[in-house]
């Protein structure tokens, strides 16, 4: 019985180990990932710092703008672009980003859902929502031309009037520890800042609102670029400490059959010394 008993153990030390193998790959995968991640992450910042204080000095100084993408609308359909990944075993990250866009969905009228990454397809192609009729994309795939033919096309079908407002809910990367979801809305332009007194004019050729209309999809798509870019390095974040934790509980759990081995091993010493024992009292 005790031999068996020590099988069992032992069966299941080499099955934790295999485990415990695969989680440790997985999070050297997910560090290396999540370093590239970041650095992407910083090269998105000045391209879209350039574009968002262009569209600030052109909205501020222009305020009879009739460009389609400043106006308010009667809001009787929004947009809701929802970044998730590809695949799973990253802890919470897409479950908290469907929450984050769930909780905004629930107060916007008739929501169309634009669904970034396979986790996101899956997850509104069982809802009852309406999906834009790009369908979904996948993350991996998502390099900087298909962004901005994502971003033309969202912006293409809110001109045409498709819908009446646009949101992404995507996730942070605060640090390697932490990740948080995020809510963007990107249509209306209504909120851009003022860039603050200057001491010159810029002149715009062929005109302010002719710059403006060019830029508003390369300014959608420094949105999006940024939001998948934050996405990734968080997913890769996220994955990386659910595989540390992981593999620290398989490293755990090894030392508590470790000990149970040992003591069923020295059971079985002690129970064969016994019988030994008991056997040669038993012959004198």
């Amino acid at each position: 019985m005790a031999g068996a008993g020590m099988k069992d153990i032992k069966r299941r030390i080499k099955s934790v180990e295999s485990t415990r193998q695969i989680t440790k790959a997985m999070e050297l995968v997910a560090s290396s990932k999540m370093r590239r991640a970041k650095e992407r992450v910083e090269r998105t910042h000045p391209q879209f710092s350039l574009l968002y204080k262009t569209i600030s000095d052109i909205a501020s100084r222009n305020r009879d703008l009739s460009s389609p993408y400043v106006k308010a609308r009667k809001q009787d359909h929004a947009c809701v672009v929802v970044i998730a990944g590809d695949r799973g075993l990253a802890g919470g990250y897409n479950s908290n980003v469907f929450k984050a866009a769930e909780a905004l969905m629930k107060d916007l009228p008739s929501p169309i859902v634009v669904p970034i990454g396979k986790k996101a397809g899956e997850f509104y192609g069982k809802r009852s929502y309406e999906i834009l009729d790009n369908a979904h994309i996948s993350v991996d795939e998502l390099g900087m031309a298909q962004i901005y033919k994502v971003a033309d096309h969202l912006c293409r079908q809110y001109k045409a009037g498709r819908f009446d407002s646009l949101y992404v809910v995507y996730t942070t990367f605060v640090s390697a520890l932490t990740q948080e979801p995020a809510t963007l809305q990107i249509f209306p332009i209504s909120a851009v800042g003022n860039p603050g007194t200057k001491k010159f004019e810029i002149l715009y050729e062929p005109s302010a609102e002719a710059v403006f209309e060019k830029i508003v999809p390369q300014y959608v798509a420094g949105i999006l670029n940024g939001a998948v870019a934050e996405s990734n390095a968080s997913e890769q974040a996220a994955r990386r400490n659910a595989m540390e934790s992981a593999t620290d509980n398989a490293d755990e759990m090894i030392e508590q059959l470790g000990l149970r081995y040992n003591r069923a091993r020295q059971g079985a010493i002690t129970q064969e010394i016994t019988e030994i024992v008991a056997g040669a009292q038993a012959a004198q």
